[in-house]
């Protein structure tokens, strides 16, 4: 992998009926290819057990980074997972759009071709197929894929600039 990224959506609030935490490992292939490694999403946790649930994956797949949706939450969301570890880093990211809208560009790197998955993730599987205009998933948060969005938009999205050295 030339790059690794936990991507994760947490939940308002840790109860039973809440949504879950969803947490993507996906990285980078050699081949320019994005492979989805794992779907740790963990549901009705508090705060502090799904960020130690999302570092534990960072490390384990010795990720570069955390994406973290902060909608629900802002700063707190860093925050908490701080706590568990300061040294992760995390970026932060903000919905402005719509679920179906933020899901269009990275249906269409699946159409392309472009991701593949290791494994089989029938949860995760079952909310992209049930993905529905509104924004739902058998009339709940999509939260796995909200996840892998973000996880891919980071990846194979989002232009990263990269420090050089110039000559004087």
């Amino acid at each position: 992998m030339q790059r690794i990224v936990v991507a994760i959506d947490p939940p308002v609030t840790s109860v039973a009926g809440s949504d879950s935490c969803g947490i993507i490992v996906a990285g980078i292939a050699v081949d320019g290819r994005a492979i989805i490694l794992a779907d740790r999403t963990i549901q009705g946790r508090t705060p502090d057990t799904w960020a130690r649930a999302a570092v534990q994956a960072y490390k384990d797949f010795e990720a570069d980074r955390l994406v973290a949706e902060v909608n629900q939450g802002g700063d707190l969301v860093v925050a908490v997972i701080h706590q568990v570890d300061p040294t992760v880093p995390v970026v932060k990211v903000r919905a402005t759009r719509g679920k179906w809208l933020r899901a269009e560009p990275v249906a269409q790197l699946y159409a392309e071709g472009r991701v593949a998955h290791y494994g089989t993730f029938p949860d995760l599987e079952r909310q992209m197929c049930d993905f529905a205009t509104d924004g739902l998933s058998d009339g709940r948060s999509p939260d796995r894929l909200d996840a892998l969005v973000w996880a891919l938009t980071d990846l194979m999205l989002t232009r990263h600039h990269v420090p050089t050295v110039r000559r004087l």
